[in-house]
């Protein structure tokens, strides 16, 4: 039990969990993710689909958008992978279901995670997208863990 409250502490007191997080809000097609601390916007896109944050000391980019589905989410995310793989990326790990699904790439020492989502209207679905070098992975992890467990539908 005491190794597990020191584990807890640790992943507390982390920087990623020890400043306050920020929320982006898309009101146009109804989601909202997580902003980690430091990072920066650069306000939202011109048809408010969404917006990109960064934290340019470490060349880690965030970004959030929303689109038209093309068929279903299974085939827009298996669209997705294809372009990534397409691209020169080496896709690690995938998950799915039918309301949600992501996938990581590594290519030499760029990663990215990608985590897409259904939107309610059933038409839409939202992509949040965060790419960092391999060098801040473990760093990195509880901040995708985050963004993941924080980015959803709105208004369903």
């Amino acid at each position: 039990m005491r190794i597990l409250l020191i584990a807890l502490f640790a992943v507390l007191a982390s920087p990623a969990f020890a400043q306050s997080w920020g929320d982006y809000d898309n009101a146009r097609f109804g989601y909202v993710g997580g902003i980690p601390p430091d990072f920066s916007g650069y306000g939202e896109s011109q048809g408010r689909e969404g917006e990109t944050f960064d934290l340019a000391a470490k060349g880690q980019v965030l970004s959030y958008w929303a689109e038209k589905l093309d068929g279903d989410l299974a085939t827009t995310l298996a669209a997705s992978i294809g372009y990534a793989e397409r691209d020169g990326w080496n896709i690690s790990y995938r998950v799915e279901t039918p309301t949600w699904g992501g996938f990581e790439g590594i290519n030499g020492l760029d990663r990215f995670y990608r985590h897409m989502i259904a939107l309610c209207d059933g038409q839409n679905y939202a992509v949040m997208t965060v790419q960092y070098s391999a060098l801040h992975a473990a760093e990195m992890k509880p901040v995708v863990d985050r963004l993941v467990e924080g980015f959803a539908a709105t208004g369903c």
